[in-house]
């Protein structure tokens, strides 16, 4: 019986894994359709929004770019919620990304985002004092529609 009990547990476990990775997958591969997104931060009691380009999982995290010099980077790790929208490219659905943001200095998630945007090296390096990758923890996403019910992920 206990066997039968810890067999079930295990299954369950790599079931919400998959679908945790599925949702991660889907709010990547939404963010990359858009092409630019653009994310909430608080600085004191005022919001502030700016547009970005990098959304990529690594680990089974989504992951963001930025620079440890921008005000964005301070404002994050001074108040790591924030909110992420976008809307697709035909203008009709939209998409809404909440949690709180988390800063990995390992080298290996660098060189991975940075790999994956060529384009940001001739501005950042994974060995530099600069580069930050952030991932998102407590993440929660909804797709809306004008057309389509409002559907939501965890992640």
């Amino acid at each position: 019986m206990r066997k039968l009990f810890l067999f079930l547990m295990l299954m369950a476990t790599i079931a919400t894994n998959a679908q945790t990775k599925s949702a991660v997958q889907e709010v990547r591969d939404y963010l990359h359709e858009c092409g630019t997104f653009y994310i909430a931060t608080v600085d004191g009691d005022q919001p502030r929004v700016r547009p970005f380009g990098v959304a990529e999982v690594y680990n089974g995290k989504l992951y963001i770019q930025t620079g440890k010099k921008k005000d964005v980077f301070k404002q994050m790790m001074a108040n790591p919620k924030f909110e992420i929208t976008a809307v697709d490219p035909n203008g009709k659905g939209w998409i809404r990304v909440s949690g709180k943001l988390v800063n990995d200095d390992s080298h290996d998630a660098k060189v991975y985002v940075l790999d994956q945007n060529p384009e940001l090296k001739s501005m950042y390096s994974a060995d530099d004092d600069n580069t930050a990758v952030l991932y998102i923890t407590d993440g929660e996403a909804k797709f809306c529609s004008f057309t389509e019910p409002e559907r939501g992920v965890k992640f």
